[in-house]
């Protein structure tokens, strides 16, 4: 008696799918993921921005930083990459913010690159006239750390280094300005 391979195929299929929905509860009920930040700040939480201790090497040979040096300044983190589209078309509300930022004497747009040669990420950053400083994350820390999952993603951190406001996409001119109002106010 020969047996139908469709009961197999059923049963295995069964449990895939019940490992994977088991797997994304335990991770959602331990806090992991991507909207985990989002989560806090939707409740009106100023969740402490990660990885503020990493350093990341500039697009710029020879530079380093890391956002804990940024500490009493509102910072703007933006995640982006020469090949992204959406990155290109936001460029220039980051550079008003910069203007804006750095002429307040109160903070500074932070660029961080995600999977781009450097090279091609300075062609970038020069193309669209970025005034303020990009560090690469060449193995994903930063990416990870503030559980992206794709770009442009921009984190507003106020003076204690606490996002206030984040944004997974393209921003846009209005967004920004209240999510810079919204740092300077909580600090």
């Amino acid at each position: 008696m020969k047996r139908s391979p469709v009961p197999t195929t059923v049963l295995v299929a069964a449990v895939a799918l019940v490992a994977l929905l088991v797997y994304g509860v335990v991770q959602q009920q331990a806090g992991i993921g991507s909207d985990r930040l989002d989560r806090a700040v939707q409740r009106g939480e100023r969740p402490a921005a990660p990885a503020r201790e990493v350093v990341r090497p500039g697009i710029d040979a020879g530079v380093r930083r890391r956002l804990a040096d940024l500490e009493g300044r509102v910072v703007v983190v933006n995640f982006w990459a020469s090949w992204c589209l959406p990155c290109k078309r936001e460029a220039p509300v980051l550079n008003r913010a910069q203007a804006a930022l750095e002429g307040a004497g109160d903070g500074t747009v932070v660029g961080v690159t995600y999977h781009d040669a450097a090279d091609a990420s300075r062609a970038f950053a020069a193309d669209n006239g970025f005034a303020f400083p990009t560090v690469r994350d060449p193995d994903d820390t930063l990416f990870g750390a503030y559980g992206n999952f794709g770009i442009p993603e921009t984190f507003v951190l106020d003076r204690a280094g606490r996002i206030v406001d984040l944004r997974r996409g393209e921003i846009d001119q209005a967004f920004l300005d209240g999510a810079i109002a919204k740092a300077r106010a909580a600090s």
